[in-house]
């Protein structure tokens, strides 16, 4: 930090970011962009305020101070950011070395099981008539072993590299950005007395956070949403007998949501501006009396973008979106009853009071991941990480809990805080942030992805949320939806 600016940094810092045989002259005040003479001939033509350096550094001031606390941010941030890329990806590996364990096992069995058959059949039979030889059984081995090695174990090793590769790209990109936003954080000071060095190296810092800031959101569930406006949309339809009660909601990636109401019991298609156009009774002849429905409790996941699953007691009923309509799909009966249902690269999470299961997509049982049996409702509603790597559960109303589990189903981190009380949904967003609803207390809380901390309180009974129900994120409206029970609306915020 205390040598001064080098040769190198200052070529760095004057050569144009897109044209990289070009020096920085320019300053093109109608977009905020530092230019070469290239720039100026290709993309600034036609602007009004393209100024010479000197010039527009002589006119423009910086607030280094508050630029030095933003650029220390970004990095902090960013580092951050890498090291849960590198979580991520050794989760992946630990649960890969231990599916080879597994199928390591179950090749011994084999070779165990083979030369049991072979043992048996040479009993009591003379060595020219046995009916396997040494030869034999070194053959079968080894055919096992070449089998086992070209076919299962490669398969698996492409799988885990194939699952990877997204994250070291993210891992990569965050080491890239850090680099540059350092080298421009360090050169700052150097260049307080050259005002065109000056002028430069701070709007270059300036783009790239601002590039930083964005890749960050995008790629960091622990970027902390900002709420920046709210909007209250009616969803009852004429038809509906009774308030409703939105049990679950999922965004699409065109823009359109699907809300669950268990009142009603009726999946209701919204538009674009919130506005039912299609719905679907899912009652399936079921008397929807008070009695049943505190022993039915629903949910729905997005299993494709343009299917979901309804999960309600011992079924799971898919429907798809064609056209703006929806259409019953194919139906699975389960053995355990479900409280919550997820979905996560072809595996179905599903919560059954105290247990959390893992399903096929066809409905075949693949293991118990989690059990406790301490009281009624221990494990109540789940949600899945991106990757898979992270299990989120919501335990009974009383004790408002959030428990974050590994991906065999060990218990990582245990979170309670009031905020929570009377916990009855959470939603993962694509990039992994953490949303979770506190119905007794009226809140809507996103909570750090390692499940130990609070990060924000993103809605409050002042705000105009009551008994949050459900609640969903949509990338490609920027907005969290909440479902509410007991009420005809859902509340949408727009975040940052």
């Amino acid at each position: 930090m205390k040598w001064p600016l080098s040769k190198k940094m200052e070529i760095s810092l004057l050569t144009c970011v897109i044209h990289k045989s070009e020096q920085i002259t320019k300053y093109c005040e109608d977009h905020s962009q530092l230019c070469c003479s290239k720039c100026v001939e290709l993309n600034h033509r036609l602007c009004l305020q393209v100024t010479p350096l000197p010039h527009a550094a002589r006119r423009k001031s910086t607030d280094f101070k508050n630029l030095s606390v933003s650029t220390e941010n970004i990095l902090s941030q960013m580092k951050q950011c890498q090291t849960y890329q590198e979580d991520r990806m050794m989760s992946l590996k630990v649960s890969y070395k231990e599916h080879e364990r597994l199928i390591v096992d179950g090749l011994r069995v084999n070779i165990v099981s083979y030369l049991r058959e072979c043992e048996t059949s040479t009993v009591n039979t003379t060595h020219e008539h046995m009916q396997y030889t040494v030869i034999d059984m070194r053959e079968k081995i080894k055919y096992l072993l070449a089998a086992f090695e070209k076919g299962t174990i490669k398969e698996k090793k492409e799988e885990l590299n194939l699952k990877q590769a997204p994250l070291k790209v993210v891992k990569n990109s965050c080491i890239r950005l850090h680099y540059e936003l350092f080298h421009l954080h360090v050169a700052i000071p150097k260049v307080l007395g050259k005002p065109e060095l000056s002028f430069i190296a701070s709007k270059k810092c300036l783009e790239n956070i601002q590039q930083s800031d964005i890749f960050i959101k995008e790629n960091f569930s622990n970027h902390v949403f900002t709420v920046n406006g709210k909007s209250v949309h009616n969803v009852k339809m004429p038809s509906d007998s009774d308030t409703c009660i939105i049990e679950a909601v999922c965004a699409l990636p065109n823009g359109q949501v699907l809300v669950f109401d268990s009142n009603n019991i009726n999946v209701k298609l919204l538009n674009q501006q919130y506005r039912v156009v299609s719905h679907l009774d899912v009652s399936d002849g079921l008397i929807w009396d008070m009695c049943v429905w505190d022993m039915c409790v629903c949910d729905m996941c997005l299993i494709t973008p343009t299917e979901v699953a309804v999960a309600m007691h011992d079924k799971v009923q898919f429907i798809t979106v064609s056209q703006s309509q929806l259409t019953k799909g194919r139906k699975l009966k389960l053995q355990p009853y479900c409280t919550a249902i997820a979905h996560n690269q072809g595996d179905l999470y599903i919560c059954s009071r105290t247990a959390l299961y893992k399903f096929t997509l066809s409905g075949e049982l693949v293991c118990r991941l989690y059990k406790d049996s301490s009281a009624d409702f221990t494990v109540y509603k789940c949600a899945v990480s991106p990757t898979g790597d992270r299990l989120y559960i919501i335990t009974s109303w009383d004790q408002n809990k959030l428990l974050t589990l590994a991906r065999d189903g060990t218990l990582l981190a245990t979170y309670s805080d009031p905020a929570l009380g009377y916990p009855w949904s959470l939603h993962v967003t694509p990039a992994g942030q953490v949303l979770v609803c506190g119905c007794r207390p009226h809140t809507v809380l996103q909570v750090g992805w390692e499940g130990k901390s609070k990060l924000a309180t993103l809605a409050t009974r002042e705000g105009g949320v009551r008994s949050p129900w459900s609640v969903c994120y949509s990338s490609t409206t920027s907005s969290i939806i909440v479902g509410q029970k007991w009420d005809d609306t859902i509340l949408v915020y727009r975040v940052e």
